[in-house]
């Protein structure tokens, strides 16, 4: 008579390559997850942002040049552009990852102004950065007679 010995190692040796593929599948599972919750954090906070920036220019009056916008919500201004930088933990920088940038656009209605707010990432590189989130937003500017 035969010892089973060898059919119960075989046998226990494939399980343990089963239980391994399984492990493998899950853990890279979770890796994935953990980069889109990641990626999701980021277009939370870049729609939280805008959000406030688009808020605040019509606060003012609307104008996205303005730099009372800009200094209300403690951002750089130049050259018609308000903007603010963001490092790694959203905290404000000089020169970050993060870029939030307001251009005033021009309408084709008397009286309306409108105002384009998007936050950018940039990516290692020289690549473009890419948009996490972007919105328009647009005032009236004046009254405007009808008729």
């Amino acid at each position: 008579m035969r010892s089973k010995a060898p059919l119960l190692l075989m046998e226990q040796m494939v399980m343990l390559l089963v239980f391994a593929l399984a492990a493998a599948l899950c853990l890279q599972a979770f890796v994935k997850s953990d980069g889109l919750s990641g990626d999701s954090e980021d277009r939370d906070r870049a729609v939280i942002l805008c959000q406030n920036a688009a808020e605040t220019i019509r606060w003012f009056g609307g104008d996205a040049v303005s730099g009372d916008a800009a200094r209300a919500l403690g951002y750089h201004y130049d050259n018609g552009v308000m903007y603010q930088e963001f490092d790694e933990d959203w905290e404000p920088v000089d020169s970050g990852v993060y870029r939030l940038e307001t251009e005033e656009r021009p309408t084709e209605v008397p009286g309306l102004a409108s105002a384009y707010v998007r936050v950018k990432k940039a990516r290692p590189g020289d690549g473009e950065p890419e948009v996490l989130f972007a919105l328009e937003t647009a005032w009236q500017k004046e009254a405007v007679r009808l008729g």
